[in-house]
């Protein structure tokens, strides 16, 4: 966390950037097939923000309607995989992991879709 009580993070190109504010509602990995082919990998981390809490600072992502009412972001020069989000007024943005400029200050402490986990990663 930065000194003004943020977190930044982008894409692989650097086109678009984000601040995240304040903590997260959830850190928490999602084992479904959407999420694996969006990234090309097992599972994806996401930190869960209030959609007001998070502002783009350069750029804005590209979207792609992946099922009804889920909208998945990543930026339209370099393909990088950022965000999450549902059409439903949940207010919520999911920020992957990977794409903020340090992914260590989040630990994951949930996991959805459980039943879709691919059987040789670690429950």
């Amino acid at each position: 966390m930065d000194l003004c009580g943020s977190y930044t993070g982008g894409c692989l190109c650097g086109a678009v950037r984000f601040r995240a504010i304040g903590e997260p509602v959830s850190v928490g990995w999602c084992h479904c097939s959407s999420c694996r082919k969006h990234t090309g990998a097992p599972a994806s981390c996401f930190a869960d923000y209030n959609r007001d809490n998070v502002e783009y600072t350069k750029g804005r992502p590209a979207y792609f309607q992946s099922s009804p009412g889920v909208m998945r972001g990543f930026c339209a020069v370099c393909g990088s995989t950022l965000t999450f989000e549902e059409a439903a007024a949940t207010g919520m943005l999911f920020l992957h992991l990977g794409s903020f400029d340090d992914p260590s200050s989040f630990e994951p402490v949930t996991s959805s879709h459980a039943g879709e986990r691919l059987p040789w990663m670690p429950a």
